[in-house]
């Protein structure tokens, strides 16, 4: 069997960092120069990565699908990044935030990576200031914090409800320096469609420009994929339409292992599903469970009434009201991490204590407004309120909020090692594209950290280790035969799905594949369900391919066939998913099987069974992938049953 080699370094937890640093290959200044990268995604570690390696001196290709880099889907992130400054004094260090990451990802990341992203974060901040980032500042001129789920100490910082927004922005003026000074050449309304191998390496992309339609080679010595997750298999999701997983799913039929699949994220705090005709969810940020509180009513007969518009849930009293978050977990209350609120929630909805239309519990701020003000809750979450009172006409100051858990983020994605790389070389993978660091559950607040801690602070060293014995490698031509190859078959790919003329849009077939997967893919999963989803997968697949309908010219801007063409890919991943959450035989962070919980309903691991990463490894069309195994063996942390209650 293959070995899986994750190359991290020796030494003690807080010091393999450094040793790596320490020893690592160096490319020089004028060497640099004559070095291509190629950045595939604009988002926080895209952004991040192009700027700080154009900074550098290395000549950057940076690629997005929107029309500017701001529009990345990480200006919604609302609630905040992570960092153990510890201003407020209140026990924070780097190993209580690694500890809690490694814990809210239920024991299944990797020691090393987890650490490192805890070690580098208090720098993130420092960068993001000096960037000019408004982080809220409290009476002493200190940058605030906040409390996110998951943690007893407050070390989220925020800009109001922002946040992503404005951490953008300021990777965004970074970038935006370097296409000044030509270091970086963007290329917007560009997608990846296909990875390049030349000699067993990445050395370049093919990419199809949107608004022509023209499909583009473009090659260099690496390419970086910062192309985001996979959600929006599902389709509704809280993510951007555009969202997708298309980047990584080719880079994974080219030879790159695929690493926990079935590992989504459920986030809780969402506005519930209001009809047939929705396109997208809507985030409502993690932030607000700081101040609100999350309850049902104690009765049926309130529920009911509840739904049935006969009574308001302002009209029951204090004792009437189920605060479950806060009964069942009363050291943690209200900021549990989001895998375990998200299944409480759930299981209220599904025993008859849901309001609304019987799919939505409330998120309550009267309490806060009466002890804080109303002025200091909307100076804390103003803009959030508002969006909620836009989407649901419903005025949150007076009215609980109502909320359902949604699909949001995939903490799997492509296998990379210490040094973020793939298993093909020269193919690197960062932030939420790659697996490495939330296990089987990420906390609030830490995809930000995740995403710029890879952009900033981790790639610009690991990435010169492999470039070090790639200076004297000439720059490459794009009529090289394989870039000929691989522009061809996306070109009969396309053909091929413009010419099936069927009779379904490329969004009915979605959203059927949205139904198939929350049904049985979804917050809950048991073995019959998944081979029946595997089952209908494949023929969902075969529908699509005989029966979709491409309106318009595949060489102009056509919409139609973006969407068909990550669609197809949706179809597989969602496969592969249902396979991998098959395999996986226990129950850990966002991944719940049924047959695997203890008696009062949460997660069961089996750690002598699955403490490992699953790194699938695709075997061909219609063929079933291969598994193999990256063993987590625990040097420093010992695995415990997550524990919220005390």
């Amino acid at each position: 069997m293959t070995q899986i080699n994750s190359k991290i370094p020796q030494g003690s937890l807080a010091e393999k960092w450094t040793n790596y640093k320490a020893h690592q290959k160096l490319v020089n200044p004028a060497n640099k120069r004559r070095l291509d990268i190629i950045v595939v995604g604009t988002g926080l570690a895209g952004a991040s990565a192009a700027a700080s390696l154009a900074e550098m001196g290395f000549n950057v290709l940076n690629f997005c699908i929107q029309d500017s880099p701001r529009r990345a889907h990480s200006i919604a992130a609302q609630g905040g990044i992570n960092a153990a400054k510890n201003y407020q004094n209140d026990g924070d260090s780097v190993y209580r935030l690694f500890y809690d990451t490694i814990k809210g990802g239920d024991y299944r990341a990797r020691e090393a990576n987890v650490y490192r992203l805890a070690e580098v974060a208090n720098s993130i901040i420092d960068q993001c200031v000096a960037q000019g980032v408004p982080f809220a500042r409290e009476y002493g001129g200190l940058l605030d914090n906040r409390s996110f789920g998951g943690a007893q100490v407050s070390r989220t910082f925020y800009a109001r409800g922002q946040t992503g927004q404005q951490l953008l922005l300021g990777a965004y003026s970074a970038l935006s320096r370097q296409i000044g000074l030509k270091k970086v050449k963007m290329y917007t309304r560009h997608e990846m469609l296909d990875v390049v191998k030349v000699d067993g390496r990445a050395r370049g992309i093919i990419a199809r420009d949107l608004v022509s339609g023209k499909v583009e080679r473009f090659a260099a010595h690496a390419v970086v994929v910062a192309t985001g997750g996979y959600v929006n298999t599902f389709f509704l999701s809280t993510n951007a339409m555009a969202s997708n997983g298309s980047a990584a799913w080719q880079c994974y039929k080219q030879g790159a292992y695929f690493a926990n699949p079935c590992m989504v994220q459920i986030h809780p705090t969402c506005i519930p599903v209001h009809g047939e005709f929705q396109s997208k969810l809507t985030l409502m940020s993690e932030s607000l469970r700081n101040d609100g509180r999350i309850w049902v009513p104690k009765k049926k007969e309130d529920a009911e009434a509840i739904r049935a518009g006969k009574k308001k849930p302002t009209e029951l009293k204090e004792e009437e009201r189920d605060y479950y978050l806060e009964r069942r977990y009363p050291a943690f209350g209200n900021l549990v991490p989001r895998d375990v609120a998200s299944r409480a929630a759930k299981e209220r909805c599904d025993a008859g204590f849901g309001v609304g239309a019987g799919q939505a519990v409330y998120l309550d701020f009267a309490e806060a407004i009466n002890r804080l003000g109303r002025d200091v809750v909307e100076a804390r979450y103003g803009n959030l309120f508002q969006m909620y009172e836009k989407i649901v006409d419903d005025n949150p100051y007076e009215t609980p909020m109502m909320i359902y858990p949604a699909l949001h983020y995939s903490m799997g994605g492509l296998w990379v090692d210490y040094e973020l790389m793939t298993s093909i070389p020269g193919l690197f993978a960062i932030g939420e594209a790659n697996f490495s660091d939330h296990g089987a559950n990420r906390l609030g607040a830490s995809a930000l950290m995740q995403g710029l801690a890879d952009g900033y602070f981790v790639l610009p060293y690991t990435i010169q280790n492999y470039l070090a014995d790639q200076i004297q490698v000439p720059r490459f031509s794009v009529d090289l035969p394989e870039f000929v190859e691989a522009e061809k078959n996306i070109q009969d790919r396309i053909n091929r799905l413009m010419a099936i003329k069927g009779k379904r849009s490329v969004d009915s077939i979605h959203k059927e594949l949205g139904h198939i997967m929350w049904d049985h893919v979804g917050m809950a999963r048991n073995a019959e369900g998944l081979k029946e989803a595997v089952k209908m997968l494949k023929d969902l697949k075969k529908e699509f391919w005989s029966n979709v309908r491409i309106p318009g010219n595949p060489a102009d801007l056509n919409v139609e066939l973006e969407k068909a063409l990550r669609l197809a890919d949706f179809i597989e991943i969602g496969e592969l998913m249902a396979h991998d959450a098959y395999d996986r035989a226990e129950s850990c962070g966002g991944h719940f099987r049924e047959e695997h919980q203890t008696e009062d309903g949460e997660a069961l691991r089996h750690d002598d069974q699955f403490s490992y990463v699953s790194c699938w490894e695709y075997k061909g069309e219609d063929k079933d992938p291969e598994m193999l195994k990256e063993a987590l063996d625990y040097e420093f942390v010992v695995r415990q049953q997550r524990n919220y209650k005390n």
